[in-house]
């Protein structure tokens, strides 16, 4: 079988499996508000992963993604409610700051996960001085947008959808899109051939950031409010969506719409355990026993593909 199509199978199955179990246990939540219910928190964690998927396809991992969502979401909860021109300036300068981190980490041989952890703090620290205590508010316009009920499928299930598939033709379709996987794949070759490392890695943070930004402004919109610890979960849920949806840490393999089913699957463990009134430590336990199962047959196929 297609190792490519073995990647998006795997991701789906295990979200299949997971959604059958909650519908045998709660025959109710098969139901437009049940499923809303379900995947209420399925944007931003998707976009956090798209995130993060940008960062893994370059060979680097990103520790600050948590932080830097709950930064975005601290500058939307106040700066850009009350007053936008500001507010969207700080966003626009944080995607900046972000591609800069890429180049910085090219130029001076940097290793990303020291660079990234310590970007967690700056993020973390900033967060804090806008936001001390939890508060704020959306702007009008964000919460209208993220309360949005279409008919037949909920908001939290089409958004995801189309995320997705935006992606991939970015990533699979555009000349940048190849470009930013031939950096992990063969980065020499491309500097053999004229492009400018340096500027791609730096499109590729600048993308992540921009996912970044819209998934702070996301769960601000979902929770109508922020503050500076909202998202710290998002980097270990992003890392896990990515490679839960078939991606893998080198050679710029990545699979966008597999990673927001990867996503699409651990925000349902969530929701589904928390339905249940289970503690959160045996919510991060069960994503983690997900991820570890899909991966050992994941691991299970290739080593059958390869004997074959």
């Amino acid at each position: 079988m297609n190792r490519e199509l073995m990647r998006i199978l795997l991701p789906v199955l295990s979200l299949a499996i997971l959604l059958g179990a909650v519908f045998y246990l709660q025959p109710r939540a098969m139901s437009y508000f049940g499923l809303n219910l379900l995947f209420n928190l399925a944007i931003p964690v998707a976009l956090a992963t798209m995130a993060q998927m940008m960062i893994l396809m370059v060979n680097d991992i990103d520790l600050s993604i948590g932080t830097f969502v709950s930064f975005c979401a601290c500058v939307t909860a106040t700066f850009v409610q009350e007053t936008p021109l500001l507010g969207y300036a700080i966003l626009l300068a944080a995607i900046a700051g972000y591609a800069a981190i890429g180049a910085l980490i090219y130029v001076r041989g940097l290793p990303a996960i020291v660079v990234t952890l310590g970007m967690s703090f700056v993020w973390g620290g900033l967060a804090v001085m806008i936001l001390p205590s939890p508060g704020g508010a959306p702007p009008p316009w964000l919460r209208t947008l993220m309360t949005l009920k279409p008919p037949l499928v909920p908001l939290a299930i089409i958004a995801p959808i189309v995320i997705a598939l935006l992606a991939h033709l970015f990533v699979k379709r555009s000349s940048m899109g190849v470009l930013l996987q031939g950096v992990g794949g063969n980065e020499r070759a491309l500097e053999r051939a004229g492009w400018s490392i340096v500027r791609l890695r730096a499109t590729a943070y600048a993308v992540a950031g921009f996912f970044g930004v819209l998934s702070g402004m996301a769960l601000v919109g979902l929770t109508t409010s922020a503050d500076a610890n909202i998202a710290l979960r998002y980097t270990l849920l992003s890392i896990a969506g990515v490679i839960l949806g078939g991606g893998e840490f080198t050679g710029g393999r990545i699979s966008p719409i597999g990673a927001v089913i990867g996503a699409l699957t651990l925000t349902l463990a969530a929701s589904f355990l928390s339905f249940l009134r289970l503690s959160p430590d045996w919510q991060i336990g069960a994503q983690g026993a997900i991820l570890i199962l899909v991966l050992a047959a994941r691991l299970l196929v290739s080593r059958r593909e390869a004997a074959a």
